[in-house]
This record gives C-alpha cells, structure tokens and sequence, in this order.
C-alpha cells in the first residue's frame, strides 16, 4: 500500500548547548492509509517533534536539518507557510496533548470549533452550530449546548480535551496527528473517543500517527507500532509482534514497566485509626441567581463520605468531572463545603480563621498532577521547597538543611536545589513537587494525578519511590486518579466517584475482581487493551 506519510532520513537540529545535538536523528516512518501508526517512547525521545515537523510547527530556533516529509508526493519541508496553512485542519488534523495552552482563553468552545468551518468551507451559519453541536455530542462532553458557550476554564481538563478531539476531527482529515489525546482522559472517555478516531479511519479510510505512552491504547488500536528513543528509531513493526515479542531492550523495559490490571498482593496497613474522616461532605458550583438564571449548576460534592485509614492509600477513581479533583481541593482546605464534616486524626476541621487554616496546611499537603505548572518559573527549585516551612516560622537554615534531606531522600542530588524547574525531566520535576510536600512534615499526601503525565517507565520509579516514602514516613495517602492501572497497584481501598457522590467503594481486590455496581463494572471493562497482559504474549484486542 502506498505511503500516504513518508518521513525519509528527517534529521533536526537542536540549538547548541543541549543535551544532545539532534531532537531526531535519519528518522524513518510511513503512514499508510487507513492505518493506526502509534509511536511510543519517553519524554524526549522526539516523539513530538517528529509531530511538530510534519506540521512546520517546530520551536522557535529549532529545524529540520535534513531528510524529507513527503505528504502525496509533496516534500512539505519546502512547502510555503501558506500551503502548511492551508493543509492544517483540512487535509491533516492535530489534536495537542495540552488542551489549556492550545486553546483561546477568550474564546467560547463553539466558537473555536466553529472557526475550523469558516475557514474552510462556505457553510452558513446555522449549518455550522448544528455541524459543531453534533461534534460536541459525538465526543460525549455533557450538555453540548452549554459547553458550547462556554470558555475553556470553565470545563473540566478530560473536557477541553475532548472539545480539542472536535475540533481536530471536524473536517474528517485525511490524516489525523494525535499527541498523547487521551492522557488526560478518564478510561470510559478514552474508549469513545478510541472507538471514535477508528470508526473514522474506518469510514474515511484517515491515516492516523498516534503518540503516545500508554501501551494500553497501543494495545487497543494500533496497527502498526515505532519505538524511539534519543530522537532515534530504535524498532517497528506489527503491533502484535513489537508488544508481544519486541527485538530491543528498550522496547522491553518500557513494557515491563506497565502496571498489570490486577490488584497488587499487599498486607494490611495501619492500626486502624483513622487519619482522615470525611461526613456529608457537599460543595456546588454556579448557584442560580435572578443576575444568572441560565447558570451552569453543578454538585461537584455531593453528600460525599469517606474513611482514610492511617498509614494506608486510598484511591478515588472516577471519570472526568466526577468531582475528584473539588473533593481533593476540599480536602486540603482550597475549596470550603457547604455542608459536612471533616476530621484529621479525630479532630474537626474548621477554616473560618487563618491560623487554622495554615494548621490544617501543616497537616495536609498535596503533589500536583502538573508539576511544571505548580512550580514557579523564576524560582530556584530550593527556594520552592524551603518556602512553605519558612512561612510557618521554621529558620531559614534549618529549612535550607531540612530540604536537602528530602532532596537525597526523592532520588536527587544537593546541587539539583539550586536549578531552575525548567532545568529538570517531567520526573524529576515530580520528585521535586514530592519534596515540597513533604518539606512540611504533614501526615496526610493528597496525590492529584500524580503520575498521569508521566512516561511508562518514569512512572514507575514514582510510584516506587511513593511507597517507599509512605513506609519510611508513616503516611497516609489520598490517591486520586483515572489510571485504574496505577491504581490497582498503588491503593489499598478504592472508592468510585460518579456526579460528585460515591457509588462504591472497598478493598481494591474486591473493587477490581468482584466490582458490584453497574458504573464500576463499565470503568473496568473501558481499560484500553485490558485482555492485554505486559510479557504474556497474548494477541491485543481486536
């Protein structure tokens, strides 16, 4: 079949003073149509680039410095920035990995998807509300019409990305570039919107390049598999033979590193005390008032109980705007209730006054799901870790001393303290999210998709590092997450949010061998590439 994509020897240079002199290094792909290409590897392995390339959407003071991108026959490295912006969209669709930074903040979700149309086609106006409603609708964002109107902050992050997906697929592209689309996602809304880029390849016969780093969805739809690493391609071939009998190591240690979808054996931890309680929990978000009458209303907390026991993790599974992320804000005090009770080791909770209030933050910290965007940009990474015990009154120095045992304790080194957080991996970045948390000596971690960003491999170094701090320092462990992956391997009970309220919850091995209501039993069959072991050798699911 000829080759609809064909990246012939693309090499691209990187500014000097890198870590390397090449983003990539005699690249060689094909896209077929009608084909699922997934390319896989680690951060920095060029993945993006490769993406970036194709589209003429390179960094400033980076270039492809040699090889050729032929789309049809037509080298788009010596393609006009008119013809790249004719092609984009049109003819080939890119759905970006981070939906905040890709859309308009000033904008409305209808009407940047509604752009696409103007700007492409002679459709009239009321043909292109109903084309973009029914986008919205075919990507399962609840209530399309009000997320129509709406602006991207006012969406969950699962949302934005599936109003990104819209918008990509709007012109049913005749090949479609998706950068790790459902990284963000809950399990049920990546097997719509898997189910969604194969029906179009099926129908349209669309060429899809699918970045990526989880090996679930690679088991799921790939066709074909490329591994890379360094900006190097290291092994491809058939989807079957590359995830069931891989020639690299490489290949090897990244799918030795996926979590199974099993619960891990684990003894019961803690004495049984109980270091968080939560009672009737409730918060709502966009009352009605006679000023806005057609306000969004949403119960993103609603009558929610829940028991953490000390020294134990407990994992909060749940779809995008289940209400996980608002408990979590709840939790750590961001976020007031209306209605309910909370208690630390017995104690009630109360943030009516400030000194209670930074009480409660020595006992309750949190590590980010981004944790670039949580680490200030003009800070050295230790002046960020010392801050937050400097502000409750620990001296400086002994702030200073404090953080350089927590940075041996993540896995860095002492000189890693005065570095900047654009100067670190997206896992030591996490590592260093790890020690600011824990710079306050608090007893309980609120972990918000703490690994959900992260590579296959640096994921699990995390996650091992996690437990080994959890074991060393006695503490107890909110876990929130979609991956029901991680979470098989990481939590000890689990409870299942849906609509802002709990619908089940228990051990995990009862949660993912027995589950008993009707919404968990949907979450765990949505897994991407669940009949898919890791090193089993079984074929992936068709």
């Amino acid at each position: 079949m000829t080759a609809l994509l064909s990246i012939q020897s693309l090499t691209v240079a990187l500014p000097s003073g890198g870590d390397r002199p090449h983003a990539l290094a005699d690249v060689d792909l094909e896209v077929r149509a009608g084909e699922i290409l997934c390319v896989v590897g680690e951060s920095g392995s060029g993945k993006s680039m490769t993406a970036g390339a194709v589209l003429g959407l390179l960094p400033d003071g980076v270039r492809a410095s040699g090889g050729r991108i032929l789309w049809d026959g037509e080298d788009l490295l010596a393609a006009s920035p008119e013809r790249l912006r004719r092609l984009r969209g049109k003819e080939i669709g890119m759905i970006f990995q981070e939906p905040m930074t890709a859309l308009n903040p000033l904008r409305t979700i209808g009407d940047q998807i509604a752009e696409v149309f103007r700007a492409h086609t002679g459709l009239r106006r009321n043909e292109i509300r109903a084309r973009t409603l029914a986008l919205l609708e075919s990507v399962r964002i609840p209530d399309p019409p009000s997320a129509l109107r709406a602006y991207p902050h006012e969406l969950s992050g699962g949302q934005r990305q599936r109003a990104m997906i819209a918008m990509a697929l709007a012109l049913e592209p005749k090949l479609l570039i998706a950068d790790e689309p459902t990284t963000a996602l809950d399990v049920t809304t990546q097997a719509q919107i898997l189910h969604l880029i194969h029906d179009l390849q099926r129908r349209k016969g669309t060429a899809v390049l699918f970045i990526t780093h989880d090996f679930g969805v690679v088991a799921e739809i790939a066709d074909r598999v490329a591994v890379m690493q360094h900006g190097r391609l290291v092994e491809t071939g058939p989807a079957e033979v590359v995830l069931n009998d891989p020639r690299d190591s490489y290949t090897r240690s990244l799918i030795a590193a996926v979590p199974p979808l099993h619960p891990a054996a684990r003894e019961r931890r803690g004495n049984g005390q109980a270091a968080l309680t939560l009672t009737g929990l409730s918060k709502t978000y966009g009352k009605r008032h006679w000023l806005k009458r057609n306000a969004r209303v949403t119960h993103a907390v609603d009558d929610v109980s829940l028991v953490v026991p000390a020294g134990s993790t407990v994992g909060i599974v749940g779809e995008s705007g289940s209400g996980k992320s608002t408990l979590a804000r709840t939790v750590l005090g961001l976020v007031c209730p209306e209605a309910g009770e909370m208690l630390v080791y017995g104690e009630a909770v109360r943030f009516k006054h400030a000194a209670e209030r930074r009480r409660h933050a020595a006992q309750v910290q949190m590590v980010f799901q981004d944790p670039y965007g949580s680490l200030n940009p003009r800070h050295r990474v230790g002046d960020i870790v010392t801050q937050g015990p400097v502000t409750h009154g620990v001296p400086r120095r002994q702030a200073w001393e404090r953080a350089l045992e927590l940075f041996e304790l993540v896995g860095l080194g002492a000189d890693a303290l005065n570095r900047y957080p654009h100067e670190f991996s997206g896992g030591q970045r996490q590592r260093v999210g790890l020690a600011r948390a824990l710079a306050m000596e608090p007893k309980i971690l609120v972990a918000d998709e703490p690994v959900s960003a992260l590579d296959v491999s640096v994921q699990a170094q995390v996650l091992d590092l996690l437990a080994r701090l959890q074991e060393q320092l006695h503490l107890s462990i909110l876990f929130i997450t979609h991956d029901l992956r991680v979470a098989a391997q990481v939590c000890d009970q689990i409870a299942v949010m849906k609509a802002g309220k709990i619908v089940e919850q228990g051990d995990s091995a009862r949660i993912f061998n027995a589950p008993a209501h009707p919404y968990t039993q949907a979450l765990l069959a949505a897994v991407p590439g669940r009949l898919w072991t890791p090193g089993a050798g079984q074929k992936r699911v068709a």
